[in-house]
């Protein structure tokens, strides 16, 4: 039964009731599990599944039949990881051993773990580990070989860091402890993924040969979730954000929660979203490589919402005060959109970089990184999906279409213009013409003699020829005679 607040706040927000309703009415998964299909021990493990995540569980149910009991196999052996580092009821000597030897327990028919505390989310999960090992034993041999060695290497990265943490109050210190733990972590699930994707032919090979893309995958997720669960980890006595990091703006971690330190909060979880932010157009770069729809959309929701979440938390106090989160009607809006194509997951990407861009603040000391790091991802967008807004479009088709009919018009105006000049050329010469006649006509009529002016003129040009005073004509001819009759004398 919903509560009253969500009824009136989704009143008040109707375009996420619509997305929620879209979302729930009009999604089609790309595959869909046969349950009729499945072992009790199946079963058992999706039941698991559903209890320990929702939300990856919602889109690793509709993977694609090769990959989706070795997916849901995948993350529950991780889970179970997870459970025992998490649980600080375990003293660090007993949990290292455990943590080392995970992947061991995998040939171990029936293997359960009792020693969770009470209020452990996934202690059931812990207490019925047999179902998992039996169905691990199913899957095919190199999924097998995957899933172990991340667990292994995942195992040991988990213990390491328990000891360290165990002897130093904080645990991270330096940027680079804070990407170690990530990658053993997280880093590792997107190697994983990776390798099984190739295995299936649902991804490019290609990936393989470039791990810094797929250790984004899963860093950019894990890292997400310690911004966001900062105020939770703190009060369960746990700081993953590096000392590094927070050093720089507060003398002790526990001042960020205090009202006083309000700003210097803020700059210091914008320098954990800029932290992040590097790893954002790798992840965008990683997707491209997907060959299967179903697991595009794995890969896309849990990134898609990691921004939107990043967007959510930058310059947020909130976050230091209480736990939040994306809505319900955003996370379906995201989810919708997030599950078409490449370029709409890349525009999810772009919209809320925009938003964090316009929340930075100059008095920010990380004003221009976080700049810089928004830039890199949407000129990442813009490389392969340039953007092209309906009104710019239709503007440059306007002009266009003006500068055509102007070159129209001139070039209409220039030939009606030469056309004018010879009409008006030709009116002169008439009017010229007309005018000389019409005076001829009046002196003939009066009485002028044009015979006798003719006969004078003809004369005249006889005498000028004989002159020689005109070159080329008859007196250069009888000059030149004369001169050589002279010679001869």
């Amino acid at each position: 039964m919903p509560k009253a607040s969500e009824v009136i706040f989704y009143l008040l927000h109707p375009n996420q009731l619509r997305a929620i309703i879209q979302w729930k009415v009009w999604h089609n998964p790309v595959h869909e599990r046969d349950e009729s299909k499945d072992t009790p021990a199946a079963k058992e493990c999706f039941k698991y599944l559903n209890k320990t995540s929702r939300s990856f569980s919602a889109v690793i149910l509709e993977l694609h039949p090769e990959l989706l009991m070795v997916v849901t196999l995948f993350y529950l052996v991780l889970r179970g990881l997870d459970t025992i580092e998490d649980d600080t009821s375990i003293p660090a000597k007993k949990k290292e051993p455990l943590l080392r030897n995970f992947d061991d327990v995998l040939d171990i028919d029936g293997w359960t773990f009792t020693e969770n505390r009470p209020e452990e989310k996934d202690r059931e999960l812990m207490l019925h580990y047999g179902c998992v090992i039996e169905e691990f034993k199913k899957i095919k041999a190199p999924y097998q070989a995957i899933i172990k060695d991340i667990a292994k290497r995942m195992g040991n990265g988990m213990a390491d860091y328990c000891l360290k943490s165990e002897n130093d109050e904080f645990g991270v210190n330096t940027i680079a402890e804070y990407d170690e733990y990530c990658y053993y972590v997280a880093g590792l699930v997107g190697e994983g993924l990776t390798r099984m994707f190739v295995e299936a032919k649902f991804g490019n090979p290609a990936l393989l040969d470039r791990p810094h893309l797929h250790n984004s995958m899963g860093t950019f997720l894990q890292k997400t979730n310690i911004i966001r669960d900062v105020r939770e980890d703190f009060y369960d006595k746990r700081i993953f954000w590096p000392k590094e990091i927070w050093s720089k703006h507060v003398d002790d971690f526990g001042d960020l929660f205090k009202p006083e330190y309000r700003e210097q909060a803020l700059n210091c979880s914008s320098e954990m979203v800029l932290n992040a932010l590097n790893h954002a157009d790798e992840c965008l770069f990683f997707m491209a490589g997907l060959r299967e729809q179903s697991v595009f959309n794995f890969c896309a929701i849990p990134q898609t919402m990691a921004i939107a979440t990043l967007d959510l938390c930058f310059r947020n106090y909130d976050m230091f005060l209480r736990n939040i989160k994306i809505t319900k009607g955003e996370a379906c809006q995201i989810m919708t959109e997030s599950t078409q194509n490449l370029q709409i997951a890349c525009d999810v990407f772009r919209r809320h970089i925009h938003s964090i861009r316009k929340k930075n603040r100059p008095q920010d000391p990380n004003f221009l990184k976080i700049s810089i790091a928004c830039g890199k991802v949407e000129q990442f967008i813009e490389s392969i999906f340039p953007s092209q807004k309906v009104e710019d479009a239709l503007a440059r088709n306007k002009a266009d279409e003006a500068r055509a009919a102007l070159a129209q018009k001139e070039k209409e105006a220039g030939k009606a213009g030469t056309k004018e000049t010879l009409m008006l050329l030709g009116a002169v010469m008439g009017m010229l013409l007309f005018v000389t006649f019409s005076m001829l006509v009046v002196a003939w009529l009066a009485g002028a003699r044009f015979d006798i002016a003719f006969a004078e003129l003809k004369k005249s040009w006889v005498d000028i020829k004989a002159s020689g005073l005109i070159p080329g004509l008859g007196g250069q001819n009888r000059t030149l005679t004369n001169v050589t009759n002279h010679g001869e004398l």
